[in-house]
Order: structure tokens, then sequence, then C-alpha cells
């Protein structure tokens, strides 16, 4: 369950396609750790910008913000092209604070079967990069991307190949493997 999400898009006048009588303000957001896309309603007054972090979770007296979730996005095409263009931004950025989260993947990455390795699965990673990160890897464990980066520099900034792949999770609902987003 989320407790977190970061604002997408915040549209005070509700959506402009919504029956006039029944248009309510709305905002779009992605979850900090399953980045799951929500519908959410503020509360009244509430002033959002995207990038926010907002509380979603079940204890409604933390939301500051948010009334509640109106519904689970299943897709990024339901969402306004607005919130679309600002998902990986957001995401990037969900990735850069919760750096600790995504070192683990480095560090703990396995084998997926005799052929591929879970490291594989990252956009534009290939077997030479993946047997490079796990021979830095084997000598020590990477400490953060700065670390991962100077020690795999055929890497070109990890936090950009994770962002890719969540943001592929995202967006493709018929992945076979999911390594950082909860369906």
């Amino acid at each position: 369950m989320e407790e977190y999400a970061y604002v997408l898009d915040y549209l005070p006048q509700g959506r402009p396609d919504a029956n006039h009588s029944r248009r309510e303000p709305v905002c779009y957001a992605v979850g900090e750790s399953e980045f799951k896309l929500f519908e959410l309603v503020p509360k009244t007054g509430a002033n959002l910008m995207s990038g926010d972090r907002i509380y979603i979770g079940k204890d409604s007296s933390k939301r500051a913000e948010i009334d509640h979730v109106k519904r689970r996005v299943n897709s990024i095409d339901d969402m306004t092209s607005f919130a679309a263009g600002e998902l990986e931004p957001v995401v990037e950025s969900i990735v850069k604070n919760n750096q600790d989260r995504f070192i683990r993947f480095f560090n703990t990455a396995q084998p997926i079967s005799l052929k591929k390795h879970m490291l594989e699965e990252l956009p534009g990673l290939g077997k030479k990069g993946a047997e490079a990160i796990l021979g830095e890897r084997a000598k020590e464990t990477f400490k953060d991307f700065e670390d991962l980066n100077a020690r795999v520099p055929q890497l070109k900034g990890a936090e950009k190949l994770v962002t890719e792949r969540i943001i592929l999770e995202i967006k493709d609902q018929e992945r076979r493997r999911y390594l950082f987003v909860l369906k």
C-alpha cells in the first residue's frame, strides 16, 4: 500500500472532459514505493504543484492536501498529457531521493536463468555492462550512485537506467518481469 505519492498534475477545475455539474478538482500522482498511478481528490483550498510529495495513506488525519484516493489509474493514457510528461522527471526524483533502495538492487541482483541476469533487464545494459557491475560488486558493495558510476564508467548514469526501467514497467502493461513496479 502506498503511503506517499508525488504529484504529476493538478486540475483545480476538474477534468475538462467531465460533465460541468459533476466537475471536481483532481490530482494525478505516482506512488513513491510501488509506482502505482492514482487519481486523487484534493481537499478544498489545496495548492499542489508537480513534484510535490503528499501523504495518501490510510490515516486521514495525516492527509493535509488530499481528501481521498478516487481511483487507481491503470494506464498512462488515462491521465492528462501534462501528467504523462511529468512522469519521467518525477520518477527520476524518486529514484534519487531513495537511492539506498536502488543501490541495494545493484548489490543484490541475481541471475534470472543460466543465460540472463536481472541487471540485463535494465534498458541499454547488456551482458558486458552486467559483468562489469558484477565484477566491481564482488570487490566491494556499492555505496551510492556516485560510487557505482565511478567504478563502472560504461553505465553513464545508473539512476537514469533505473528511471527508464520504471517508466517502461509503468507504460507496458504486458511486461513479463517487473523489477520495481508492483502490479
